[in-house]
């Protein structure tokens, strides 16, 4: 995998790339909120060599640092879109892992031509109607928990509170620990990621996935209310769903195997 930038008006985001062109369909990993691009390490290594793949780090992640934060869900979609455009990927799977799934719904609804693919991975519905009027003023105000928590705390309630396996933990407290010495950076990326996502719900947008999709979920996946979510998600809209035994939040770290077989399994089908 190849390291690349693109800029925008608030910095540079840093991306990766394999040398696979002119195979369709390209695969694009999107991962969580405070997470980076290792994130799908287990998925890039299994899909590196058989399909071109892109994984970025999310505007004020990991590499994609500086960055100004006056931007939306809505930006980050556009700047998705422009730099699928930059490396010529015209039929994109998204695959999202939580917030990384809910700029796929955004990018859904912005350019819904252009999707081949969607995947959700331990993520949630964007609609409005899946949300409480309380959800929604809760992640407006997420910012000060993450800076008034106890470091050590957060650290352990980061790391075991979104996988079960020892893989899964150990790799989220390495992308936690890039924040180590900086616990006002973290709880600035974490409540302005939660900001995003409820002035995103606040828009009452369709946000419709005309596309193949597929909702990926952890059988132990506590964060929030996401397997209420991905239950209701799958009841209203009629989008296949697979529960992930012995899986919490991260279940594309916790069981790589049976996420990366569900994944080769949904792009065979297209």
């Amino acid at each position: 995998m190849t390291e690349r930038t693109f800029s925008t008006s608030c910095g540079k985001i840093h991306y990766w790339t394999n040398s696979l062109r002119n195979i369709r369909p390209e695969m694009i990993f999107l991962p969580g909120l405070t997470a980076d691009h290792r994130l799908f390490e287990k998925q890039i290594c299994f899909f590196q060599d058989k399909f071109p793949l892109l994984v970025w780090d999310a505007p004020e992640h990991a590499a994609s640092w500086p960055f100004e934060p006056g931007f939306d869900l809505t930006d980050k979609a556009r700047w998705l879109d422009d730099i699928l455009q930059q490396e010529d990927f015209h039929f994109p799977v998204i695959i999202g892992q939580s917030m990384g799934g809910y700029v796929g719904q955004m990018y859904a609804q912005l350019f819904p031509d252009k999707l081949t693919g969607f995947i959700s991975i331990d993520s949630a519905p964007l609609q409005r109607s899946y949300v409480t009027s309380a959800e929604i003023w809760l992640l407006k105000h997420m910012e000060p928990v993450y800076r008034y928590f106890p470091w050590p705390l957060l650290l352990k309630t980061g790391t075991e509170g979104v996988a079960v396996s020892s893989y899964g933990r150990s790799l989220m407290k390495q992308m936690m620990m890039l924040y180590h010495n900086d616990q006002e950076r973290y709880a600035r990326i974490s409540g302005h990621g939660f900001r995003m996502l409820a002035e995103a719900m606040a828009l009452d947008l369709p946000f419709e996935i005309r596309c193949p999709a597929l909702l990926i979920c952890g059988e132990q996946d506590h964060a929030g209310s996401c397997i209420r979510y991905n239950k209701a998600w799958h009841s209203k809209s009629g989008i296949p769903i697979h529960w992930i035994r012995n899986a919490g939040h991260n279940s594309n770290t916790d069981q790589p195997e049976q996420v990366n077989q569900l994944i080769l399994d949904f792009i065979r089908k297209l």
